[in-house]
This record gives structure tokens, sequence and C-alpha cells, in this order.
């Protein structure tokens, strides 16, 4: 066969995508059609002791199936040429069956096993081109980071199965009261750690840095699905991080690296890079929210990141194209500007309090109703930035953006808390503590660091945060390739 020839066969639309990408696009009509059928009160189905099927299940394999077709369909005219591209579009579809089979898992064998598949496949996307040594680093870094998160994982199933007898997450969390209470809060510790290790926070978050040598598609499947997992995980075991008391180290977690992320954003010069970043500041916010109590608010907030987040890295390559190197933007924090998008946000949130009940009280809803706020304005911030509209328009689009983007996500909050109304504990209001009040002060003032350009003019901050925020080296396109 001549090159010509074969080039035009490896660029045909294969049998495998014609029949892969209808088939997903199946599993997400079938599954909303049951969102939009049951909406007001979701039925569960319980299947012996292996799974469990509710209302949350079916809200991920909802989103799952969605962000699934749309890869595909990108990755399949993506990657023409590319002799791989049926075994990327098979990765892809054992991924978001993974995904899938690990929420409905009831025996506690099931869920470590498919935590475990979950992250094995998500290092083979990474490192699909095996001819690229610095893609098989990645994806070698990423995958013991994932095993290290499934050895946790299991260790904390493990400990609980033991205490209470029990061999099904159902049956574990309705007996909780049985376990002690070091072997409780060693468990819920040993969650967070898988929870946050798979979503990128710090100091797990080197090998999504690393990741970007993953093909685009693979990068959007991981950015709306992957990382997500913290919020999946950590909301089926809410009980128990209730009863172990470590939602306060949940929330510091989740803020501390929200503040890092947006400096290392600030560092990078590659937009894949920099949406890396982004990633990891919003799967913050996600954890953040875990640590209030507000775990329905995670989910929701991991949904919408998904959509906003998958976009941007199917259109990475249109940015790419349009921007040339610059220097890093100097970014002038203007008066007007600054108090638009303050009383914009103070307007949300009254809006998000009065659609949803929270932050009326001085519980854990005020902190929620703040990040959710904060969200939404950094997003419509990004947005601006990438449209060419001058700077009066922008002072009367800013303030409608803001308020009806938090008007959605409230919206969508309660829609995802009306479905989720048989998981136990999963939108629970916690009081506030001063350890809150201080951290959003430091936060606050981490923000205004960020924004004023101020941690430029400290070489000990900039340097540390130069360091923090950049890939395995092994990864960094350094080999020379035959």
């Amino acid at each position: 066969m001549s090159s010509k020839s074969h080039l035009d066969n490896l660029n045909k639309n294969s049998l495998l995508s014609q029949i892969l990408i209808p088939l997903t696009w199946i599993m997400f009509l079938g599954n909303l059609a049951l969102l939009v059928f049951n909406f007001s009160e979701f039925p569960s189905w319980t299947f012996g002791e292996l799974f469990q099927i509710n209302g949350f299940s079916i809200v991920i394999w909802t989103v799952v199936a969605f962000f699934s077709a749309i890869v595909q369909m990108y990755a399949t005219n993506y990657m023409k040429g590319f002799k791989r591209k049926p075994q990327f579009l098979l990765y892809c579809l054992a991924f978001s069956l993974s995904v899938m089979l690990f929420v409905i898992s009831n025996h506690i064998a099931l869920m470590v096993l498919f935590w475990l598949l979950m992250g094995l496949i998500m290092a083979k996307l990474i490192g699909i081109d095996s001819e690229w040594k610095e893609a098989q680093n990645a994806s070698r870094f990423a995958r013991l980071n994932y095993l290290g998160g499934a050895l946790f994982f299991g260790i904390a199933i493990t400990l609980l199965s033991y205490s209470t007898g029990a061999i099904t997450k159902t049956e574990i969390l309705a007996n909780l009261e049985t376990v002690p209470q070091w072997m409780s809060t060693v468990s819920g510790l040993c969650i967070i750690t898988a929870a946050i290790i798979q979503s990128a926070i710090f100091p797990f978050h080197r090998w999504l840095l690393s990741a970007m040598t993953s093909p685009t598609p693979a990068s959007a499947l991981m950015h709306a699905g992957f990382v997500n997992g913290a919020g999946i995980l950590l909301t089926i075991f809410a009980p128990l991080l209730f009863s172990a008391n470590v939602l306060l180290l949940i929330f510091i977690i989740g803020g501390l690296t929200a503040i890092l992320a947006q400096f290392s954003k600030l560092m990078q010069v590659n937009v894949k890079q920099k949406l890396a970043c982004s990633t990891i500041a919003q799967m913050s916010f996600m954890v953040m929210q875990c640590g209030l109590g507000f775990f329905s608010a995670a989910i929701a907030h991991l949904i919408l990141h998904g959509f906003y987040k998958a976009f941007l890295f199917l259109s990475a390559g249109e940015e790419i194209k349009r921007t040339l190197p610059k220097p890093p933007e100097k970014i002038v924090i203007k008066p007007l500007q600054t108090v638009i998008i303050g009383v914009s946000a103070i307007l949300g949130g009254i809006l998000f309090a009065y659609l949803t009940g929270k932050g009326l009280k001085l519980d854990s809803g005020l902190f929620l109703t703040f990040i959710v706020a904060l969200t939404v304005g950094q997003i419509v911030y990004n947005i601006l930035n990438q449209t060419n509209i001058n700077v009066t328009q922008k002072l009367f689009v800013t303030p409608l953006l803001i308020i009806v983007g938090i008007g959605v996500y409230a919206l969508v909050f309660n829609g995802v808390t009306i479905l989720m109304h048989d998981m136990p504990m999963a939108n629970i209001a916690v009081a506030l503590t001063p350890v809150h009040i201080i951290f959003g002060i430091v936060f606050l003032i981490g923000f205004y660091i960020m924004l004023s350009g101020v941690f430029r003019k400290i070489p000990w901050l900039y340097v540390k945060l130069m360091n923090i925020s950049q890939p395995i080296s092994k990864s960094i396109v350094s080999f020379k390739t035959n």
C-alpha cells in the first residue's frame, strides 16, 4: 500500500467511531429522559449487593455520557491520521463506563476496582502516543498517583468493612455509629487523600500539570470528568466525613489550593497549562463546598465546570492560533470596575440566597454564597477578556453576566439537591467557626496580592510559586526523537 493510500485510510471515519458515537449519544439521551421523567422524586433501584442506582448516579451518568460523546466527535476529526485513534476511542468509552459503574457500585470490592480502573484508563489516555517519551513519562507519573489514591481508598473501605462487618456501601454508611472514633478518623483521612489525589489538589497537583502531553480530546475528558472525582467520592462518603469531624480540614485544603492555583495560572505561558491551573482552582472550590457541608453544591459545581472546561479545551487550538506570544499581562485594578463587580457579586449573592435559601443564616451557607459569587465572577472575567468589546460595553455586560450566571448556578444547585434527596447528609450547613472567618480574610488578601501583582516584586515568593507551578521535568519536551 502506498503512503498516500495508507494516509487516506487512516483519515477515513472508522466503523468503530460510527458505532461508538451514536451509542454514547443514546446513553446520554436515555439518562436525560430518566432525569426528566423522575425529577421530582427519583426512585432507587438495588441489584443485590452489587449495584445501586439513584438520582445521584443518573446525574453523573448523564454528564459523563454527554462529555464522552462530545469528545469522541471532536477526536474523530482532530486525530485524523493518528494510527492509535481506534484505541483512543475505545479508551474514552471504557473510561466513561468505569465512572458510571463506580457511581452505582454498592459492593466495596467493585468500588475499589472501578476507582482504580478510572485512573489506569486515564493514564493510558495521557500516554496514548507510545512513541513520545514525554507523554510516557507523564503517563507513568499520573499512574503512580492514581495507584496511590486507589491504595488509600482501599485502606479506608477495608477499615470500615472490618469495623462494621459489612461489605456494601449502604450497610457501612448505615452502621457508622459502630465504628470507633479513631478508625472513623483514619478512614476519613484516607478518603480525603484518595479524593484530592484524583482532583490534583495540592500537593498532588503536579500530575495534572504534567499530563498536558495528552491529546486535547483526552485533556477535555480529563478536566471535564476525571478530576471531578473528589466531589463524587466525598459526596458518597459524606456521613463518614461528618462522623470523623474532618470537614474543616477539607475546607482548608481546598482553600489553600485555590489560592496557589490562581497564582500558578499567572506563571504559565502555555494555554493548556493555564487551563490546567484553572481546573485545579475550580476543583479546590468544589472541595471547599464539601468542607462546608454542601455536597450537592459540589456536584452542581463539577457539572457546570465540566461544561465550561470542556469547551475551553476543545477550543484551545483556536486560542493558540489567534494569540501571539506576549509578556505577562499587567493587571490594573480599576476603581470603577471593582465597584461594579463588587456590587454585582452582592446582588448575585442575594439572588442566590433567595433561590436556594443559603446564606440567610450565620452558618456555612454564607461562605457558600461567597464561593459561588467568586467562581462566577472569575469565569465572567475570563470570558470578557477573550471578547472584543470596549470598556464601556464591559461595564454593562459584566453585572448582567454575573447576576445571570449566579442565578443559573442556583437553579442547577436546586435541581441537583432534589435529585440527591436520598443521599445521606448531602446538604447540611455547618456552624461558622473563627477558622472559617480567618481563612476568609486570608483568602481575600491572597487574591488581592495576586490581582495587584505584588508577588512579582517579592523574589522568594515569586521563585517559590514558580517552582510549585511546574510539571515534572521528564514530561517537558527535552528528548530527541528518531
